[in-house]
């Protein structure tokens, strides 16, 4: 039995392999996954979901940047999030006009293409 630690899209997440009756390596996870890094304190979470207008992510990768804070208008096209995906930035954009509702990310967050990363009203 041999344990190893795994990041799979930013998730860390420890295993453990175990060699099954038919020689074949079988893969048990662990009840939870590791501990994830402490997000920042101003991470507005609890949020998710305030708008009724939702700003996507385009891309798989990691926040690089908040360009927009909760209360701010912005116009269709106005860069919300900064995204960094291999080695690029890729600036999110409002959807349309509307006023910041909630960001519900954090720079450093691993994010999927097409999770909710921010709301509009």
């Amino acid at each position: 039995m041999k344990n190893y630690t795994i990041t799979v899209n930013g998730n860390v997440y420890d295993v453990t392999v175990e060699e099954g009756a038919n020689g074949a390596a079988a893969a048990a996870p662990k009840a939870a996954p590791a501990a994830p890094k402490a997000a920042p304190a101003a991470a507005p979470k609890a949020s998710a979901g305030a708008g009724s207008i939702k700003v996507e992510a385009g891309a798989a990768g990691k926040i690089f940047k908040i360009e927009a804070s909760v209360g701010q208008a912005v116009k269709k096209g106005d860069a919300v999030i900064i995204l960094e995906a291999m080695k690029m930035e890729i600036p999110v954009v409002a959807p349309q006009d509307g006023t910041v509702a909630s960001i519900d990310v954090a720079v450093g967050d691993a994010v999927e293409a097409g999770a909710c990363i921010a709301t509009l009203n």
